[in-house]
């Protein structure tokens, strides 16, 4: 166990918080003269570590302990060891041992130092990529280190790496650790495992699956290309999101089979950087001789995150990307594809003028078909405006009703057709604010409506003198939706059956007439109320005046929109200018 809070397995379940102490209670209390020592703050399968305090140098460490109260020869053969290949790794990031003894109860123990932090399997899913890389390239530097004096680490993965709270970075758990020699390894007496069940066990598979090795999962001699790829297994799983492998027994299986895999692949909605997804690629290389070294791969991360690139493999990237937004934006269906890997290639060469050239293609020329996911959502676009255009044409319709004491003051002839002007309107308000609250419109629906309110006002003083003017207003208020643009035949041709249907009727005697031809001047008159009154002087003006203002508003909404989105093209052209190359 490494002298952090988590245990072999690393399996956050697992983790014992410091202010959390559990003891052993088949161990007795831990007991050394020249330490003060505190609770346990973890334990595994083969110790515990307990925070202790040397009164002689003033500060805390952490101590592990054999945890078996009568262990073998074996089990104190391989703890001590562990603390020896520790203590041989003299590196920032491998914690410093700072003494091995035995104590009351001739149990091993030995000191190091304590740490503060948190593991990297717990920073994965909120830690920013650089600061992960970062600490990449740190943990690179430590296994090349322990390479360089002939230790290979053997069970690298996120558990087992620390992040402190000041920047640094450990490589922790060098129990399973094989250490080389000209004759070979120095083998390990009772070499313990990491199973699937995350226990210690003898004469198993060493490591953990779904980190290990392709040689190591088939039993074979190992040596440092394990440890790089299981470097690689943890690089995937920074830039992925997710681990190469699944855990269990599928761990093993799937690394046996498919060793290698790219994280961009596995991932494309992440925008992985291909040099990143090629240094990933090649530590997980199924022969081990075809690896990089672990300072090869700290070299690589470092270069890309100072900012040197590969131009070349950018390049050749971009000229993939660029064929393949070629191929799909035939496709109306495909358009989306298109445009993702047409911005792909740009990014991976901002100074191809191929690249620069289809992305502006794709942006301002439209396709001969709008794909599916593009026309919902211009329908939706559409249904906005029909459910704001309805909103205003509520309002219209009070400003209707607004005349209805004008009518009462010159005096009602036909009190049965009043009432029905009024109910319609009404009707007409609430159906519209309904459709409003709904967010669906029938703009077909609405033009008939509208088209048969004309026909009932003509009764008030005619066909010839507010009827027209309505008429103009409903035409221009509904046929402006975007769904009845190509229908302007239909929007014309209900308009002028509302105006000239009641001339019709009225000639033909079906309707009584409004209007009569004589002595060089035509006579109107009111099916509806009494004219000659000064109400009825107001009844001639405010509806005029409310069709001119309301005709002015249309007007200025529809000018208006117009304008936005043609300034908010040209913005948009302007910005696409400067960010492609010319």
């Amino acid at each position: 166990m490494s002298p952090s809070d988590t245990d072999r397995n690393g399996d956050p379940s697992d983790t014992i918080p410091a202010t959390e102490p559990t003891s052993d209670r088949s161990a007795p209390r831990l007991s050394l003269p020249s330490y003060e020592v505190g609770d346990a703050i973890g334990k595994g399968g083969m110790g515990e570590v307990l925070i202790a305090r040397d009164p002689k140098i003033g500060r805390d460490v952490a101590i592990k302990r054999m945890a078996a109260s009568a262990p073998s020869e074996d089990d104190v053969s391989r703890f001590l060891r562990e603390a020896r290949i520790q203590a041989r790794l003299e590196h920032p990031a491998i914690v410093p041992v700072y003494e091995v003894g035995h104590d009351a109860n001739d149990r091993p123990y030995f000191t190091m130092k304590r740490l503060a932090g948190t593991t990297l399997q717990q920073r994965l899913a909120h830690a920013r990529l650089q600061e992960l890389l970062r600490a990449f390239v740190d943990v690179c530097l430590a296994v090349d280190f322990a390479h360089s004096r002939r230790v290979v680490h053997r069970d690298l993965k996120p558990a087992n790496i620390m992040l402190g709270d000041y920047g640094e970075v450990y490589v922790l758990d060098w129990g399973v650790a094989r250490v080389l020699t000209d004759e070979g390894e120095v083998p390990p007496i009772g070499a313990g495992v990491s199973t699937l069940d995350g226990q210690t066990q003898l004469g198993a598979m060493l490591g953990t699956p779904g980190y290990i090795a392709p040689e190591q999962v088939r039993g074979e001699d190992v040596g440092s290309a394990a440890d790089i790829y299981s470097l690689g297994c943890i690089l995937f799983e920074i830039l992925a999101g997710e681990p190469l492998h699944r855990g269990g027994h599928a761990a093993i299986a799937t690394t046996l089979s498919d060793p290698t895999q790219a994280p961009a692949q596995r991932r494309r909605d992440r925008a992985i950087a291909p040099e990143l997804d090629a240094i990933c690629v090649a530590a997980l290389a199924a022969d081990a001789a075809a690896r990089p070294s672990a300072r090869a791969l700290a070299d690589r991360v470092q270069q890309f995150l100072d900012g040197d690139r590969d131009l070349a493999r950018r390049r050749e990237l971009a000229g993939e990307e660029l064929a393949f937004a070629h191929a799909a934006a035939a496709d109306p269906i495909r358009r989306g594809e298109a445009m993702r890997s047409a911005g792909r290639a740009l990014a991976l060469d901002p100074e191809s003028e191929q690249a620069a050239a289809m992305v502006t293609r794709l942006i301002l020329e439209p396709p001969a078909a709008l794909p599916a996911e593009l026309e919902q959502q211009l329908d939706r676009f559409d249904q906005d405006m029909s459910i704001e255009s309805a909103r205003v044409g509520s309002l219209i319709l009070l400003f209707i009703l607004a005349t209805v004491p004008f009518v009462l003051l010159a005096g009602v002839r036909d009190m049965p057709l009043l009432v029905a002007i009024i109910g319609y309107v009404i009707g007409l308000v609430l159906y519209t604010r309904y459709q409003v609250r709904i967010g669906r419109t029938n703009d077909i629906a609405a033009l008939v409506l509208s088209a048969g309110l004309v026909a009932m006002v003509g009764r008030v003083l005619g066909p010839f003198i507010l009827a027209p003017s309505m008429i103009c207003v409903i035409v221009i208020a509904i046929g402006q939706q975007s769904r009845l643009v190509e229908r302007t035949a239909l929007v014309v041709g209900v308009a002028l059956a509302a105006f000239l249907a009641p001339i019709v009727l009225e000639a033909t005697g079906v309707l009584p007439s409004t209007w009569a031809l004589g002595d060089d001047r035509i006579v109107m008159s009111s099916q509806l109320m009494h004219l000659g009154s000064w109400p009825t002087l107001f009844f001639l003006i405010v509806p005029h005046v409310i069709v001119i203002v309301v005709v002015g508003m249309l007007n200025r909404s529809i000018v208006a929109s117009r304008r936005t989105a043609q300034r908010a093209l040209e913005i948009r052209a302007w910005h696409l200018r400067h960010l492609l190359p010319t």
